[in-house]
């Protein structure tokens, strides 16, 4: 479980990846979600699949 101060790192690179409702995913969620647009896939689509694999 990261910590409070990773977890706001997390929010506001996704925040920075244009990838919008951060503030509502969890962890897992967001490295995901990261690492989806890190590899060129439109921040909503790695949005809809981080959320979507629960």
């Amino acid at each position: 479980m990261a910590g409070r101060e990773e977890l706001h790192d997390l929010r506001r690179r996704a925040h920075e990846a244009r990838i919008e409702g951060a503030s509502r995913m969890d962890e897992r969620q967001l490295r995901q979600a990261l690492q989806e647009v890190g590899r060129g896939v439109q921040p909503m689509t790695a949005k809809r699949e981080a959320k979507g694999q629960q």
